[in-house]
This record gives structure tokens, C-alpha cells and sequence, in this order.
């Protein structure tokens, strides 16, 4: 998320030779109008379910980088100060990113991270990489389309499984993660690393405390300006992210606003889950614009046929019958949003700014719920009778150490955390189907001027016995 160029278009090169892997642009809408039969799979004899999975615990985590630019780096730089981290290998197609993240590791590792293996090069040398070190824990930042391949190559390695998002690009590619993760018993966590913000923990506290009553209603987006990523035409995101932008329609990007969202109503987790949704895009006419006017006319960005509108709006349709607006637009002039709105029968939480409205007021700050409380003065009382356990202990350390205002490096000590205890991720790899399947979905549904989209169920109805996310401190 933010402005960090998180993965190089060189690792698209190696696209020939992956299988089972989509590549940029080529979305089928017929296997999208198709992909929720797959749900009719039957889960192998020899998989479990992994929605409340705890692996054995490791008293170190030796965990290997496939993909090291702006993102990929941030994630090296991180885990290398993290106590019960070893750094055992790097991947980049380059080798002055790979040696970058090196010389990083061992400057902040202090003397943990001495024997860290290189791999640059060459698009394959992800998979001998595998082989060679056999890493306990992968950590995958590169283009979208090589989400689902290396994933399930790290798992099959012996491996779990963390990447950026989306986790997946298909509907297919979801249920091929989910197989591989069941039968290899290795966890495959999308790092939605927004779930970790000080709101959105604030706000996941109070929705558990029912503070807000019975959940009725969320709303959320990612609404990010992002036009100047076509200047990196050569390395960075924009290199590989553009020609998605031309040829998909639909919601891309949809689990930084929606994650938070999903986990406030448990969807996925025994309470509640996604059940279908609609589509609208709207007309296609930032990028063509900012093309035309920045670039000479025979260049390759303006050789694209811009066919994704400017700004997606979708609405979900829970099980038990909520709903959830969900928008996307990384094209138009206005400030950064992601709503993360969530309504209830006695009050509303919303972001961007924070603001809480509670029936009859909030205590000593509002005198109804026709009045906001908001500003720091204001919230001040409600963050300290709800702020979350986990930002209680970490928070001072997480806003120190960086990384959107603290989230990324949150995430980051809670995975190790969790490996080293052996407990349940935050996320399981359901709820990163889920949260991805949104892109797909909203792609077909678009093509079918709005028809509905049924969401697989991931789960083969078992999140109806998988636990709440607990309020852990």
C-alpha cells in the first residue's frame, strides 16, 4: 500500500515456465462467471482444515525474501531486528536490490544474520532457492501473478507461505493455495498489514465489546491517486501494475479497506460470512488522460486500450444478510481513503478522520448521535477505555520502528510471534481467499452489467466452527 514501489515487472519474465499462473492482464471472464463450482471440490483425504491451524512451534524462524524493492525491503529490513529471526537467504531479479537487503540485515541483525544465501539473477532462482536453504518461513513481494505459484512452491517446499496482496489473482489460483495449505499443513497468510493500524484494532475492540450493537453495515475502500507509478517503466510497480490497470475491470485491490471490515464481522469465522455481490465501474478516463498528456504518442502506455474504470463500486451481501460498500479507484485527483466504516444498531465507527457517534452520545463528549466525536482531544477518552491489548503493548515500539504509521512492523512481530508459540495466525489463508476473491468477482460481475457473484466457500462450510479472531494482548 502508500506510495512504496513494492515488486519489479522483471519477475514477470518467468511467467513461461510457472504453471498454473495468469498472466498480466488475461483474466478470463468465462472462468470468472464459472469459478465459484470449484467450491464443489471435495477437501483430499489426507488435508486438514486450517482455519484455527497451529503449527509446531520454532524457537527460531529461519525465514528467506523472494523479492526485495521498495516493499520486499521494508520486510527484510524489519524481521532482521525481530528477536527469534534468522535470515538464512534473498531473492531479486537484481542483484544490487539483493545485496542492498544484505548489507541491511547484517548491519540491524547484530550478528544473527551472517550467512545470508543470494539469489539474483535469473527469473527461476526462486525455486533452487527452495531446494537449497529450505527455509522454515517465505516471505513473497512480487508482481500479483506470481502471488499463487511461488506460494504454493514455498508450501510444497516444506515452507509456510506469506505474501503481499492480493493472494491470488484467480478464483482457481484460491482453491489451488487452499489444497496445497491443507494437505502440506502449512500456513499461507496474505500480510494485510491495515488490520493491524491503531483504528482499526480500536475499532475491532469495540465492535467485540458490542459497543455498537448488532453489526449491520461496513463500508470500504482503497482510494490511493496513484498515476505516477507509470513513470517506472522499466523496474517498480508501475512497470507490471499499468497493464492491470488497462485491461482488468473491476475492483483490483479491494483487502486493505475491506480486511478490517471482514474482521470487525467475523465473516469467515463462525458468526458470519461473505455470501455474494454486484459491480459498477465507472467510465475509463484518468490513465488514458495522463497518458496522452505525458507521453509522446507512439509510447507503449499509450498503446494501451484502457478498459478499467477510474473508480469501482461494489456491494456485499453477507449470510446473514449485511452489508458492505466496497470502492477502488487509484486514478482520481482526491485525497487517500479508505472509509473503513462500520455501522451498527446503536452507533457507527468511521475513519478518515476517526470519528465515533454512539445512540444517545458518547460520554462526556457528545450530547447524541447526530454530533461526531472526533479530533484528538475528543477521542482521547475513547482510546484509552478501548484501545486494543495488542496496541497496548506494542504500540509505542510499532509507531518507533515505522512502516505506515506502525502497522507493517506490528504484523510482522506478530507472525514471529506466532510461529515461535505456535499459535493461530491473525489471518488464515480463508480469509486471504476471500478477501482476494473480491477482484475476480467484481471483474465478472462488471462484464455482466451488475449481474451477482456467488463467493466460493473456501471453507466447505467449516467456518461456521472457526473460532472469532481472538482480542489478543
Amino acid at each position: 500500500m502508500g506510495k512504496s514501489k513494492e515488486s519489479r515487472r522483471g519477475f514477470i519474465k518467468g511467467l513461461g515456465a510457472i504453471g498454473a499462473v495468469t498472466a498480466v492482464g488475461c483474466i478470463s471472464n468465462e472462468n470468472n462467471k464459472t469459478a465459484s463450482n470449484t467450491s464443489l471440490t471435495p477437501r483430499a483425504k489426507d488435508a486438514q482444515y486450517m482455519g484455527d491451524f497451529s503449527a509446531t512451534s520454532l524457537k527460531t524462524v529461519r525465514c528467506a525474501f523472494i523479492g526485495v524493492g521498495a516493499r520486499g525491503s521494508g520486510h527484510v529490513s524489519q524481521f532482521a531486528e525481530i528477536e527469534g529471526v534468522e535470515i538464512v537467504a534473498i531473492c531479486d531479479l537484481y542483484e544490487d536490490l539483493a545485496k542492498e537487503s544484505e548489507k541491511e540485515c547484517k548491519e540491524k541483525g547484530i550478528g544473527r544474520h551472517q550467512n545470508i544465501a543470494l539469489y539474483h539473477g535469473d527469473e527461476h532462482l526462486w525455486k533452487k532457492m527452495l531446494q537449497e536453504i529450505q527455509p522454515d518461513a517465505v516471505f513473497i513481494a512480487t508482481p500479483w501473478s506470481l502471488h499463487a505459484p511461488m506460494a504454493i512452491a514455498t508450501m510444497e517446499a516444506g515452507a509456510h507461505a506469506f505474501l503481499e496482496v492480493p493472494i491470488a489473482t484467480t478464483i482457481e489460483e484460491m482453491w489451488k493455495i487452499i489444497a496445497v495449505s491443507e494437505k502440506t499443513q502449512k500456513h499461507c497468510m496474505m500480510m494485510e498489514n491495515v488490520n493491524y493500524g491503531r483504528e482499526e484494532l480500536l475499532y475491532l475492540n469495540m465492535c467485540r465489546k458490542g459497543v455498537i450493537g448488532h453489526l449491520l453495515h461496513g463500508e470500504a475502500s482503497y482510494i490511493h491517486e496513484l498515476r505516477f507509478q507509470m513513470e517506472e517503466q522499466e523496474r517498480g510497480t508501475g512497470s507490471w501494475r499499468t497493464p492491470h490497470y488497462a485491461n482488468r475491470n473491476g475492483n483490483l485491490y479491494p483487502t486493505h479497506g475491506l480486511g478490517p471490515v471482514a474482521q470487525y464481522m467475523n465473516l469467515g469465522r463462525s458468526e458470519d460470512n461473505f455470501s455474494r455481490l454486484v459491480s459498477f465501474s465507472s467510465p475509463a478516463i484518468g490513465r488514458k488522460d495522463y497518458a496522452e498528456k505525458n507521453y509522446d504518442k507512439d509510447h507503449k502506455w499509450n498503446q494501451l486500450e484502457y478498459n478499467g474504470g477510474d473508480m469501482n463500486t461494489s456491494i456485499i451481501k453477507t449470510t446473514l444478510g449485511r452489508t458492505i460498500m466496497v470502492q477502488w479507484d487509484e486514478t482520481s485527483p482526491r485525497p487517500y481513503s479508505r472509509l473503513n466504516l462500520i455501522q451498527g444498531s446503536k452507533g457507527t465507527l468511521a475513519g478518515f478522520p476517526t470519528r465515533v457517534a454512539l445512540e444517545g452520545g458518547v460520554e462526556g463528549i457528545t450530547e447524541s448521535h447526530h454530533e461526531w466525536a472526533q479530533g484528538a482531544e475528543q477521542l482521547q477518552a475513547i482510546y484509552e477505555k478501548y484501545e486494543h491489548p495488542l496496541y497496548k503493548r506494542l504500540g509505542d515500539l510499532a509507531t518507533k520502528m515505522g512502516g505506515h504509521g506502525g502497522m507493517d512492523f506490528m504484523m510482522r512481530y506478530r507472525i514471529i510471534e506466532c510461529l515461535r508459540n505456535g499459535t493461530p495466525l491473525d489471518q488464515n489463508v480463508y480469509e486471504g481467499c476471500f478477501w482476494s476473491a473480491v477482484a475476480p468477482l467484481t471483474e465478472a460481475s462488471v462484464t455482466q452489467d451488475g449481474m451477482p457473484q456467488e463467493f466460493p466457500d473456501f471453507t466447505r462450510g467449516e467456518w461456521k466452527k472457526t473460532k472469532p479472531l481472538a482480542i489478543i494482548s
